[in-house]
């Protein structure tokens, strides 16, 4: 990510109801939302919500995919963690207090092995 994809990220969500619809959609996960319910939630009109929306998806923070006659919103995790990443890379200085919450370029090797949590007796299978 470079400077200016991260400032279209940050300039999108920095406005109440773009920050409100991106939380909303964040914590739907990957299914997203139909416009009409995002509206809905926020209690805004329809008109207003689809200028928010298409801040959002300007900046690249969201997606937008037609289902019948339903357009569907959800999040761009990969952007959300790229911005997070130049974040903490570009604006931290390097310091441990600012260590990424998660790494984007992170493969299935990097997670830690679960099998630690189950009983001793038990093996986790492959």
């Amino acid at each position: 990510m470079d400077a200016s994809q991260a400032i279209a990220g940050l300039g999108a969500l920095a406005h109440e109801t773009r920050l409100a619809a991106f939380r909303l959609l964040v914590q739907r996960g990957q299914d997203g939302l139909p416009a009409g319910v995002i509206a809905q939630s926020l209690g805004l009109p329809p008109s207003s919500l689809t200028f928010h929306l298409q801040q959002l998806v300007h900046a690249g923070l969201i997606t937008q995919r037609r289902v019948s006659r339903q357009i569907i919103y959800a999040t761009d995790f990969s952007a959300m963690n790229c911005l997070m990443n130049y974040l903490t890379e570009n604006c931290c200085g390097g310091t441990a207090a600012c260590a990424p919450v998660c790494d984007p370029c992170a493969t299935d090797k990097d997670v830690p092995d679960q099998s630690i949590d189950q009983p001793t007796n038990q093996r986790r299978v492959p």
